[in-house]
């Protein structure tokens, strides 16, 4: 439960943190509204997943607003059970903050695992909240790499490279089909389409290149586009993105590469990240480019 336009701001007295604590206190003094008081103190815990407390002051008075009245959430005897396929495991949680962690090792691992049921319980009520994360590493070659996940992931990326060509009517961006050639001299444009379907603070975009092309834009720096201010890094092997803040929306970049080695290559991947809270990722699939001679 919150209130629009109570999400973020840039001026002093633009404080979501600081009201939403103060709303907390009134229903909770004034109404006694025990499934209001709930839902207020969840959106603001749940924010916190994805957010930072920017000052010590709002800090201070969501921690007041969290601990102070209703219930106790740091004393809640909750049971977290996780079916992992053919596979229980019960998470104990540790004091205060109720953090778990397990890791399987790769022979431990099968398919059905994949198959993931969480059932939680708790001795006196109350109704505190929990999430968790699954994650699954493992070692491939780039080209085998598959997206992400299903379905549309909170936060997700494409990738599409384009070969531009210079017409009577101007630049024209031609679509390289899957396993189409190259050729030594092509003006390659790469272009990342990120969607977030939440704001998100502290985000990293990753975008790999293959060994025969090289940036054009070789100077890092930063950048304002579309709305959206972040630091653009050229490095040996990939063109990385830095944003600090990053609004519900849709957001194309695109930076050009030139063609300078024949072969077949591996273009790699793109990979996008909340480092606040890494669950939020995604991954592109691998691509593979073959350059020939310059026509």
């Amino acid at each position: 439960m919150y209130w629009k336009g109570m999400e973020g701001g840039y001026y002093w007295y633009d404080a979501p943190v600081e009201t939403s604590a103060l709303m907390i206190e009134t229903f909770r003094e004034i109404g006694q509204d025990t499934a209001a008081d709930r839902q207020l103190k969840t959106w603001l815990l749940r924010r916190k997943q994805t957010h930072h407390w920017p000052t010590t002051k709002a800090t201070t008075d969501a921690v007041y607003a969290l601990l102070m009245g209703g219930s106790d959430w740091l004393d809640q005897k909750r049971s977290v059970s996780v079916q992992l396929g053919d596979k229980r495991v019960e998470m104990a949680g540790e004091a205060g903050t109720g953090y778990d962690k397990k890791i399987f090792d790769a022979p431990f691992i099968n398919p059905p695992m994949g198959n993931i049921t969480v059932s939680m319980s708790s001795a006196r009520g109350g109704g505190s909240p929990a999430w968790g994360a699954v994650y699954w590493q493992y070692f491939d070659q780039l080209d085998r790499i598959t997206p992400a996940g299903g379905g549309k992931p909170p936060l997700r990326v494409e990738k599409r490279l384009y070969i531009q060509r210079n017409t009577n009517g101007g630049p024209v961006l031609d679509t390289i089909p899957e396993n189409g050639t190259l050729h030594i001299g092509d003006r390659v444009i790469v272009r990342l389409v990120m969607r977030a379907d939440r704001d998100l603070e502290y985000v990293h975009l990753k975008d790999m290149r293959g060994a025969c092309m090289e940036p054009v834009n070789v100077l890092s720096g930063y950048q304002w586009q579309g709305g959206l201010g972040y630091y653009e890094s050229t490095k040996d092997v990939s063109t990385q993105f830095f944003f600090s803040l990053v609004q519900r929306g849709v957001y194309v970049f695109d930076y050009p590469l030139l063609v300078e080695q024949t072969g077949e290559f591996s273009n790699g991947v793109a990979s996008v990240e909340c480092m606040y809270a890494p669950e939020f990722a995604f991954h592109t699939e691998g691509i593979r480019i073959n350059v020939e001679g310059a026509q």
